[in-house]
């Protein structure tokens, strides 16, 4: 990086550190892109399993699509961090966001053709997958520097709320295109990521401090970087203990979200209520990622851990005894309103203190740790709703989670964490 390019980065981060967040042009490009390109992902992801199943009939097709696409997020991480900490970010993000539309686009032509292949959109699913990982670490790391330190807390907020609503919206949006036509979700979100990508290009503030240090060279010396950013979080006590603890109530609530489903449709209520109530707990965590950066001011970390955990122990077992469904999508929303609490403060938390040349490493340990349970989740919650009967599952879930909540509890790190201004 010039002299030249420094002076205007700084200059550019004294301007924005005096204005509201809703004049920072560089993090409202960003956030606009994004959230436009995880609608048309939330839209591409629900019509997946919808195209495999009316043109195979196979369940079993539609789920190894659905294992294709979630593949990478656990085999990619640490890769994909390095490469983020290696590359100029905005540019990685630009050929994500390019590969995917084109990939995207190809799967919208060959079915408006009339031509459909198992193996090409089991291919599509795979490489988006893949060249999402990357994206969405370059865009975690970006916010610190086109967002000043004291507005990091909102900035998250936001992104947590737009990632809580395109969840939301997808499902629906995407049923009603795919019921419209087959082809149209996946060009929505092939469209999206064009978007994405020319938003990129009107951002001028640079997405690293600087783009110009020494890389490693060789097979052990690059190993060695790829590890510095577990190295990291392991020398951090209340980090290393928050991702484990987020890996946890992650394998949990993706179990408790099957055993709900399965206890919904054991019971005969119609898919479409069992929509319903999940999109309860849509609306749960949009407003609890609206509330988080005003209850976060006075809430210190040590607080928030184990009580967002001893709220999901009290609340999940009541899950269990409860038949009716209005009241049921409440409690789901009451749970899933705690998640952008702990994720906001914690996620910021490890950002501040990261160093700007290990965020990439760093986030993709984070993300390792904390997302590779949920195939764990899903199978463990596929093994417990054949086992047991509905309740029985969920208490045995709620059981799993005030342990979890015990160890927050007790956890000296975690009792002893001082809050970093």
């Amino acid at each position: 990086m010039t002299m030249a390019t420094v002076n205007a980065a700084n200059e550019t981060a004294e301007k924005t550190d005096l204005e509201p967040l809703r004049r920072n042009v560089p993090f409202l490009l960003l956030w606009s892109g994004s959230a436009v390109s995880a609608l048309g992902t939330s839209v591409s992801t629900f019509a997946y399993p919808l195209l495999v199943l009316s043109l195979t009939g196979s369940p079993l097709r539609a789920g190894l699509v659905a294992f294709l696409a979630t593949l990478p997020s656990i085999i990619l991480q640490l890769p994909a961090g390095a490469l983020v900490d290696r590359l100029n970010r905005r540019s990685l993000m630009l050929v994500c966001d390019l590969g995917r539309a084109a990939v995207l686009g190809s799967i919208a032509a060959t079915v408006l053709s009339g031509h459909f292949w198992f193996a090409h959109v089991a291919a599509a699913a795979l490489v988006e997958g893949a060249l999402s990982v990357p994206h969405r670490l370059c865009s975690q790391a970006a916010v610190r520097n086109v967002v000043p330190d004291r507005h990091l807390h909102t900035a998250y907020a936001q992104n947590e709320t737009r990632d809580r609503a395109a969840l939301m919206l997808g499902a629906p949006l995407g049923g009603t295109l795919f019921a419209v036509s087959r082809w149209m979700p996946f060009l929505l979100d092939a469209a999206s990521y064009l978007v994405s990508a020319i938003s990129l290009l009107f951002i001028r503030v640079p997405f690293r401090v600087d783009e110009t240090a020494p890389q490693p060279e060789g097979v052990r010396e690059s190993m060695a970087h790829l590890a510095q950013g577990v190295r990291w979080i392991n020398r951090q006590p209340f980090i290393r203990t928050a991702v484990l603890l987020v890996g946890a109530s992650n394998l949990l609530f993706q179990a408790l979200s099957l055993v709900v489903i399965a206890k919904l449709t054991a019971a005969e209520v119609s898919a479409a209520d069992i929509g319903y109530v999940m999109a309860a707990a849509g609306v749960g965590g949009t407003l609890g990622a609206l509330a988080a950066p005003r209850l976060l001011r006075h809430m210190p970390l040590r607080v928030l851990v184990p009580a967002a955990n001893w709220a999901w122990a009290l609340l999940i077992p009541l899950v269990a005894i409860c038949d009716q469904l209005v009241v049921l999508g409440l409690l789901l929303a009451l749970i899933v309103f705690v998640g952008p609490l702990w994720n906001i403060g914690v996620d910021v938390h490890r950002l501040a203190l990261t160093p700007d040349e290990l965020q990439g490493r760093v986030s993709a340990a984070a993300a390792l740790i904390e997302s590779g349970t949920i195939p764990l989740g899903a199978l463990g919650g596929g093994l417990l709703a054949d086992a047991l009967t509905g309740r029985q599952a969920v208490l045995a879930l709620a059981a799993g989670m005030a342990l979890t909540a015990l160890v927050a509890t007790l956890s000296p790190a975690v009792r002893r964490h001082v809050e970093t201004p």
